[in-house]
């Protein structure tokens, strides 16, 4: 395997319409070489759809793409994101865990929608899935880009906390697995289990540290702590967890495109800790360009 360039740009966490990012996986790529960004991980949620897309895009380019998926758990009530890094997209234990997930986010939404259009709010499925595009993992993303076409509010992050909240009379919850199980998976997959933004309270309540604890003794690798939702206190916090547990320490900016404010490498990680993901995954090859490859104007 190719060593990775002492100087290489790494965003491990981007997401593209294939789930809640408003860009097709070649416009995030694009994006990223725009950036001066040399490796990028396309994590859409609970999905793979985007992959044959980002390497046509990444060896164009000339940005190298590890593919991964966040796959969408929850542990007592709170949601909590796994990074998983070069799995194989072909196990039928995480294929099986994701293809649940996503139908029961189609119901779900479904139910969410048909409750705000009962109170008169301007809204339909039929908007919603339109909003999404084909092969989607639907999400609450759509919902609120929908109400705020339709003028109901003003930005995603207004829905997220009114509406679409936790607690709100149009919230309905979907089916996630255990953290822990969904950490076996990604590993038995050939995948390197990265937890993203494991405390950042500003999305809600956060785990205990003893979850954590349980996903490092199942195979967990690493914690994503430089993440835009981390303060001083919550960076802190993840590095010592992560030095107290034996964990990589990766950095990322969680880019969805326009439909957040995260700009890509506002976070990065070392490419040392890239190299030692690289070492420990065995699921799937790199995307896009090899490493070190210069772009291309």
């Amino acid at each position: 395997m190719s060593a990775v360039p002492p100087q290489a740009v790494v965003d491990l966490h981007t997401h593209s319409l294939r789930s809640d990012g408003r860009e097709t996986p070649a416009e995030v790529v694009a994006a990223a070489a725009a950036a001066g960004v040399d490796v990028i991980a396309l994590t859409d949620h609970d999905v793979y759809s985007g992959w044959a897309e980002a390497d046509v895009a990444g060896t164009r380019l000339g940005v190298t793409v590890v593919p991964g998926v966040e796959v969408s758990c929850r542990w007592r009530g709170i949601s909590v994101h796994l990074l998983g890094y070069l799995p194989d997209p072909t196990h039928r234990g995480l294929l099986a865990e994701l293809e649940e997930s996503r139908a029961s986010r189609d119901t779900r939404l479904r139910r969410m929608v048909d409750l705000l259009a009962a109170e008169g709010y301007p809204i339909s499925y039929e908007e919603v899935l339109q909003e999404a595009g084909p092969d989607a993992t639907l999400g609450r993303p759509h919902v609120a880009d929908v109400l705020v076409r339709n003028g109901v509010l003003a930005d995603r992050s207004a829905a997220f906390e009114t509406l679409l909240v936790p607690g709100s009379p149009f919230y309905v919850s979907h089916y996630a697995p255990d953290p822990v199980r969904a950490t076996e998976l990604v590993v038995a997959a050939g995948g390197v289990p990265v937890m993203a933004h494991p405390f950042a309270s500003t999305r809600g309540r956060v785990v205990e540290e003893s979850l954590i604890e349980e996903m490092a003794q199942a195979g967990l690798a690493g914690l994503e702590v430089d993440h835009r939702d981390h303060g001083p206190a919550e960076h802190a916090r993840a590095e010592r967890t992560a030095t107290r547990l034996g964990l990589l320490r990766t950095g990322s900016s969680d880019y969805h495109g326009s439909g957040k404010p995260n700009r890509l490498a506002e976070n990065t990680t070392r490419p040392e800790v890239l190299e030692q993901i690289l070492e420990r995954g065995s699921g799937t090859p790199l995307l896009g360009a090899p490493l070190g490859a210069r772009r291309r104007a």
